[in-house]
């Protein structure tokens, strides 16, 4: 059943059918799901390894089409309409503003009790130092991860820009992981989702990965060109992502630093570096350009909390083959 025969004489021509292929891909993702679900990073891509080029399987992980690896010079990004410093410098206005909103708020707020309450001196003098011992624990013990949570919870609640930007980077950073060969697993699209599952005020809101191989490569002082180009591509995702939707990134400055740091650790001169940069702007450009479709769905299953399966599924129906690169059985 769901099986497609072509006879020709005595020739006979038998494949599954797409529904069939469906089918099985979806199976497939369900079990790649409870592997997730059960923490097993290591059978999770084990699975998704073993299925790459099989009938029914995972067509698009790591087959993405990439740019040739040289050093590129800032005006032939200019000529693929890429901007570097509204890419390679996100400034978060959205919470900035909330921010300052909070801050005067609480400086009227103070002068308000004050004057209501007839606070002394002293009185206010011992609350302005409960409050600065309360700030300089959240950033000794949580990383500012209460702050973080305050005011992102207060982005979600009342910007639907700040949502959308969200929401938009986030499947950035999981669409290009997925097709340069990196398993998405997991995500939380805001910093109390994160905090619900798991359980942390030093997690934030974000895209994480089966990472053990690149891990390993950096444990052992051993990172392939292959492995840095994919987490580069990887690191700039999101901002990618905002740029292209609203010509300036905001968030995903923590992004731009790891990448900086990791390059700093591996000893790369300026022009390397900078080599490195460019090339993983140019090709996370492109490649975003090329499957805008698969994104913009993929951010609305986001939306919606789809698993990651689920997420994939929508990349593969999304995506045809002639925007892949053939992988071998």
């Amino acid at each position: 059943m769901g099986i497609l025969c072509y006879s020709l004489g005595l020739n006979i021509s038998c494949g599954p059918t797409s529904e069939t292929r469906g089918v099985v891909r979806r199976e497939l993702l369900v079990k790649l799901d409870e592997e997730l679900g059960k923490g097993d990073d290591r059978a999770a891509l084990s699975l998704v390894k073993q299925n790459q080029a099989q009938p029914g399987g995972l067509r698009c992980f790591g087959a993405a089409r990439q740019v040739p690896q040289r050093l590129y010079t800032l005006d032939e990004l200019k000529l693929n309409g890429i901007e570097a410093s509204s890419l390679l410098s996100p400034v978060d206005s959205t919470l900035g503003s909330i921010e300052r909103i909070l801050q005067i708020s609480a400086g009227l707020g103070g002068f308000a009790a004050w004057n209501v309450l007839e606070l002394n001196p002293q009185q206010l003098f011992y609350i302005s130092v409960g409050l600065l011992f309360l700030w300089t624990l959240d950033l000794i013990s949580f990383g500012g991860g209460i702050s973080s949570l305050v005011l992102d919870t207060i982005g979600h609640t009342f910007s639907q820009k700040y949502r959308n930007r969200v929401v938009q980077h986030e499947a950035g950073h999981f669409l290009i992981a997925y097709l340069v060969g990196i398993l998405p697993r997991g995500y939380a699209l805001s910093s109390l989702e994160a905090f619900r599952k798991e359980g942390s005020l030093n997690v934030q809101a974000g895209t994480s990965f089966v990472d053990f191989e690149f891990l390993d490569e950096v444990n052992t002082g051993k990172l392939t060109a292959t492995m840095l180009n994919r987490f580069s591509c990887i690191a700039l995702a999101g901002v990618a992502t905002e740029y292209l939707l609203y010509g300036q990134a905001e968030g995903g400055l923590a992004d731009i630093n790891k990448l900086d740091g990791l390059i700093k650790g591996l000893g790369f001169t300026q022009k390397k570096a900078d080599s490195q940069v460019r090339w993983a702007v140019l090709n996370t450009i492109l490649l975003l350009r090329r499957h805008e479709k698969a994104r913009s769905k993929l951010a609305d299953g986001m939306s919606r909390g789809m698993s990651v399966g689920s997420c994939i599924n929508i990349i593969e129906d999304a995506i045809d083959d002639d925007d892949l690169v053939v992988l071998s059985e």
